[in-house]
């Protein structure tokens, strides 16, 4: 099992190296699809998981264009998961599922509105965004040039914009003890807020299974998030100005949620290089997601929320 967990880890690295220069047009790609950053590097993994297995079984790998590729496999993702979200929801029209989040009709500056049907909203992003010719877009959809012009005439009628209020709540009692514990660099007071069976990511690089596992010293995740400075997998290129210190951890409001920025210190003054997400039962918390790895995903929401950021690049040294 060792050896091929081995193999498989290998296998990522070198597919994740060979496609890493098409990582931001790929996130751009699927942030216009989605509507949220989160859902975006969400779609990014999903489709970077599934392009590393479809490329180990083609018979023949010959691929022309990788990033129409990528983007293809990421279009087939997308329409399948919104496919699967109507049906779960009765079969009700997409107008109707999607327009019920809040930040769904108000993405101008990336996230089209979502009144599109899939294929329309990919097709106006392939031309409007990427500016792809009408033959390229209908290699990516897997359709016809007439197709792409009908989905592209539709979907360029429907495009409106409306604001709409977010309503802020109380954050969860357990992010704001995560902090303080964090911040004391206190491993039992952070373990006591953890489920037994928490899940931890670090999407793109890691995931744990249980408590046990992120708190391990070895390799957890949490244990060394916690504990370790970034100089303990960050490429050395991007620790300039870095000072060595632990992290501090704050609690902030955005899109809806809360989450949590890790700040370093650096000669500069501090910067954000990790956000967090949480999901919370009841007072315990059950998983984590931990972006170290996502410089897209980082640049954003930092961006949005006017803090400075410094990016880690898009996996371990």
């Amino acid at each position: 099992m060792d050896d091929l967990a081995a193999l498989a880890r290998d296998a990522c690295r070198r597919f994740s190296q060979s496609f890493e220069p098409l990582r931001p047009d790929l996130y751009r790609y699927c942030r216009h699809l989605t509507r949220s950053p989160w859902d975006a590097e969400d779609l990014v993994q999903e489709t970077l998981a599934r392009a590393l297995v479809t490329l180990g079984t083609m018979i023949k790998p010959e691929i022309e264009t990788p990033r129409a590729w990528l983007f293809r496999v990421a279009t087939n993702l997308y329409i399948d998961r919104s496919r699967r979200t109507r049906e779960e929801l009765g079969e009700r029209p997409e107008t109707q599922v999607m327009t019920t989040d809040a930040r769904a009709t108000r993405e101008a500056a990336g996230t089209l509105i979502a009144k599109l049907s899939p294929q329309e909203r990919a097709a106006v992003v392939l031309k409007d965004a990427f500016d792809l010719e009408h033959g390229d877009i209908a290699a990516v959809l897997g359709t016809s040039v007439g197709a792409v012009k009908a989905a592209l005439h539709r979907g360029r009628s429907k495009l409106a914009d409306s604001e709409e209020s977010e309503a802020r709540v109380p954050p969860p009692a357990a992010l704001d003890a995560f902090c303080r514990a964090f911040n004391a660099a206190d491993l039992p007071a952070l373990t006591a807020l953890l489920l037994e069976t928490v899940t931890v990511e670090m999407p793109g690089c890691a995931v744990d299974l249980s408590l046990a596992a992120t708190t391990d010293p070895r390799s957890g995740i949490l244990y060394h998030t916690l504990l370790s400075p970034l100089s303990a997998g960050i490429p050395l290129q991007y620790l300039d100005g870095y000072d060595g210190a632990r992290g501090r951890a704050e609690s902030v409001f955005h899109r809806g949620q809360h989450v949590i920025l890790l700040w370093y210190r650096h000669l500069e003054g501090e910067r954000v290089r990790c956000v967090i997400r949480s999901e919370v039962d009841e007072a315990s918390i059950a998983r984590l997601r931990i972006y170290y790895f996502s410089p897209d995903l980082l640049t954003e929401t930092c961006g949005e929320l006017g803090v400075p950021v410094r990016t880690n690049g898009y996996g371990l040294d």
